[in-house]
């Protein structure tokens, strides 16, 4: 060795100072000494003396250090087996092998770290347990050779740990046994550990044996959702414990760099093979070359990690200790900048260049680990991030949940393949554009679980690069409610119809619903086939419908309409599935909102049951039931609609279908002045067409051959009043309930249908079955004041479309207002009003008007 190297390795390592110091013959080469410890030091001399000169970089020093390693492993292991051969003669039968992981298996090892490896055995199957005892002598003998005791400690740090099982697992095992074990049980960084294994020493047929077992685990099944949250997880653990003087683990450090390309390989290596090397370096270089990273992110995390690590290895050298911690006093930064070959003050340059790397490595971790929008929102350049500014920005957006928004942004980059990619590049439009819905957190959560659960987004990636719209509107309904997240989730084929205005305004209505179903029907034979189509097609026609009224291209009467068509098609299929056709002798009859055709997005349907010759009462029964378990009843299909009976003759009491002959008698003899407000909404929709035209004829009989009595209306408005006084929910403001508060849906119900009792007999066009084409008719025919009309039309028609919107944020049926103020300001927002206290302000108005029409029509 010449005297500037050996001038260089006194400067930068004391260890090696003292060692050479003690045994001169070091500086020959390994060669000239004899111990395993002397020969460590002689290679370790050799190649620092070259690396600190400048004759070979950093990468050339870890390769050529790493084949030192396997030389001395090599030769360790060959005189341990022959030791243990007196013990155990099989071990000369049995194959064995040390793999290299870690730093180690990639080629390029720290001048002072673990040596992380494996052991794999094989044997016959007569003489397994005898070789496995062999085996695992072998592999104690050979890490206590390495880590035998000297002078200055250890020779060697092992580690065996990334074994299966770790420290608990056997030190050896079969390459059966591994198979078996990463079969079954591999768990994420498992498979970022064997990215790096490589064989180093021992029977060279089993180690490639064991590298071809880790490539086929590593890249034939890949890694999961579950998996890269997983290897998130460690890596934000290992961050979060680690110090800021930490050059490894520390935001801007080593790992940010290794997780970030060993990530980014374990995606795109399974479709190209280039990327399945080991090394760090020739990685990024691969990944850059091949589009995976911009060029000039490649150049840059080159030059940061050769530099970090350069850092790391003029730290480990001076003492020989297993540290990534730079100095903390002066001296010793001047020392590691020296060596570095930094001009000027040593220490401040040292410092100001880790400052410029680690916020550069940071900012571009955070764009390939994570996402590209990351950055921005959090404040980089700052290698440590500042969670406070953080929420500054976040918040500004309209996000509540900081933490939570993070972990869906950083779920939704997973994975960073091309169309990942593409994803990272309209993330940052689409955060603006769930910023504009009501409720941005919902929606960036709502989008994280549509992605996640897609198999393939390609296209809705593609559809959002190219036609923003599409995207503005998707992040508009994820926004709005959990219930419309719910069903895109269930029907992302829809995504791409947002972008068509004609597609999102036309909507099919009467016969056509029906008819389109009854397509559909014919083309499934089974039962259970039939079924998933009624509860898809019903699914489809609900988000469509609920898309139309969010984006503000349909009326609330558009809207009620189609609802309330789907579930006349859902029902009339629901038949067609249990039979050839329409059922004979049996009808079904819609009740209350459904009934007049004013359906919400609830799934509750009121409804009654006629059956006639030639169908047996018990036939009926029957048929009620399997109709409630087709479209009802929970399934894989998921749920279309609930049935509701109880407006039938006596209740729950009476039976769940009634002959035509019964009801006609019933109505006869004993109808209740409440059930003449009910039938007023009665609808056939589905069965006997002859059964639903003699029931229609029933009813008109029933309430249209005359007007109520005094005693009957008298009733009427003592039902009203109860309903008033018992049936509020306790605990809920009646001056803001939407259905039964002063001037809401109820009032105004109960007022329509009182007057339609009274004029049905002699005007034919009042007997219709919704209350808004009731009060059209009774306007009219002037027996309603233009001032009432609009008061109670007004007040019905924002009730009704407050409720709506309830149910798509929620997912169930909500009557009031909301109490708390940032559920109110949601709701203001998706009806567009500037604020919550305008929504109480437009509700007081209304309801308040039409209480008065209410108060005048009801009681005079």
């Amino acid at each position: 060795m010449d005297a500037e190297a050996r001038d260089a390795i006194t400067q930068a390592s004391r260890a090696l100072s003292i060692a050479i110091e003690r045994n001169p013959s070091i500086l020959e080469g390994p060669e000239h000494v004899e111990s395993l410890p002397d020969r460590f030091r002689a290679h370790l001399v050799a190649i620092a003396g070259k690396d600190l000169t400048g004759e070979i970089d950093q990468e050339e020093a870890t390769r050529l250090f790493s084949e030192a390693i396997d030389t001395l492993v090599a030769d360790a292991l060959e005189s341990v087996v022959t030791a243990t051969a007196e013990k155990h003669p099989i071990v000369t039968q049995t194959p064995f092998a040390v793999i290299a992981m870690g730093k180690w298996g990639a080629g390029e090892l720290n001048y002072y770290s673990d040596i992380d490896l494996v052991f794999v055995h094989d044997s016959a199957p007569e003489s397994a347990n005898e070789s496995r005892s062999a085996a695992l002598a072998v592999a104690s003998g050979l890490i206590a050779t390495l880590t035998a005791p000297t002078f200055d400690g250890t020779m060697l740090h092992v580690d065996a740990d990334l074994r299966p099982e770790g420290a608990m697992g056997p030190l050896s095992r079969s390459l059966e046994s591994y198979e078996a074990y990463y079969e079954r049980w591999a768990e994420a960084w498992e498979l970022q550990a064997l990215l790096k294994a490589r064989f180093a020493a021992g029977d060279v047929e089993l180690g490639s044996r064991f590298e071809r077992l880790a490539s086929k685990v590593v890249w034939e099944e890949g890694l999961d959702v579950d998996a890269l949250r997983s290897i998130r997880h460690i890596k934000a653990q290992a961050e979060a414990g680690a110090p800021r003087d930490d050059i490894k683990r520390s935001p801007g450090g080593i790992r940010d760099i290794e997780f970030t390309i060993q990530l980014l390989q374990l995606v795109h290596g399974r479709f190209d093979d280039d990327l399945r090397v080991r090394p760090t370096l020739e990685a990024i270089r691969r990944l850059g070359s091949h589009g995976y990273i911009e060029e000039d992110e490649a150049t840059r995390l080159i030059s940061s990690y050769s530099f970090l690590r350069d850092v790391e290895h003029r730290v480990q050298l001076w003492d020989l200790q297993q540290t990534h911690r730079i100095p903390r006093n002066r001296e010793g930064m001047e020392r590691v900048g020296r060596s570095l070959g930094l001009m000027g003050n040593p220490a401040e340059a040292l410092s100001e260049r880790l400052g410029t790397i680690r916020s550069d490595v940071r900012n571009l971790h955070e764009r390939l680990y994570f996402r590209p929008i990351l950055d921005s929102l959090v404040g980089l350049p700052s290698a440590t991030l500042d969670r406070d500014e953080a929420a500054v920005r976040l918040e500004s957006l309209g996000f509540r949940d900081v933490n939570a928004a993070t972990r869906s942004l950083e779920e939704m980059t997973s994975g960073l393949s091309r169309r990942s990619r593409v994803m990272q590049q309209v993330l940052p439009l689409m955060l603006d554009w769930l910023s504009q819905s009501p409720d941005p957190d919902l929606g960036l959560d709502q989008l994280r679980v549509l992605l996640a659960r897609t198999t393939d987004h390609s296209e809705l990636v593609r559809l959002l690069q190219v036609n923003p719209l599409a995207g503005e509107r998707l992040c508009l309904l994820l926004g709005t409610g959990r219930l419309l997240g719910d069903w895109m989730d269930r029907i992302p084929e829809f995504i791409p119809r947002l972008a068509d205005d004609a597609r999102i305004r036309q909507i099919r209505d009467g016969d056509d619903v029906w008819e389109q179903l009854e397509a559909l029907l014919d083309a499934r034979p089974g039962e259970d086939a039939r079924i998933g189509t009624i509860r898809r097609f019903a699914r489809r026609r609900k988000l469509r419908i609920a898309a139309r009224d969010v984006l503000g291209e349909g009326t609330t009467e558009e809207t009620l309409m189609a609802l309330s068509d789907t579930a006349d098609a859902a029902i009339r299929g629901g038949l067609r599935s249990l039979g050839d056709g329409e059922q004979d002798g049996f009808a079904v009859l819609a009740m209350g909102k459904w009934g007049g055709s004013e359906l919400s997005y609830s799934s509750d349907l009121d409804v009654m049951y006629v059956f006639d010759d030639p169908m047996e009462r018990e036939t009926a029964i029957t048929l009620t039931s399997e109709l409630d378990r087709v479209v009802s009843q929970p399934s894989k299909h998921g749920e279309a609609y609930l049935l509701d009976a109880e407006i039938r003759p006596e209740g729950r009491k009476g039976p769940m279908a009634r002959s035509f002959d019964s009801f006609d008698r019933y109505y006869s003899e004993w109808v209740e002045p409440w059930e003449l407000l009910a039938l007023v909404k009665a609808r056939p929709v589905a069965g006997d067409q002859r059964l639903r035209e003699r029931f229609t004829e029933l009813v008109a009989e029933t309430i249209w051959s005359g007007p109520p009595t005094e005693q009957q209306a008298h009733e009427i408005r003592r039902i009203k009043a109860r309903v008033e006084t018992e049936r509020m929910p306790a605990g809920e403001d009646p001056d803001f309930h939407l259905k039964l508060g002063p001037g809401g849906l109820t009032d105004i119900e109960f007022a329509t249908q009182l007057l339609q009792l009274r004029h049905g007999h002699l005007h034919e066009e009042l007997r219709v079955t919704g209350t808004l084409g009731a009060l059209a008719a009774l306007r009219e025919r002037e027996l309603l004041g233009k001032a009432d009309f609009n008061a109670l039309r007004d007040s019905y028609l924002f009730c009704t479309r407050v409720r709506l919107r309830l149910h798509l944020q929620s997912g169930r049926v909500l009557n009031s207002l909301p109490t708390d103020p940032a559920a109110s300001s949601r709701l203001a927002s998706s009806l567009g009003l500037d604020r919550s206290s305008e929504l109480r302000e437009q509700y007081r108005k209304h309801t308040r008007h039409a209480r008065t029409a209410f108060e005048k029509l009801f009681f005079d």
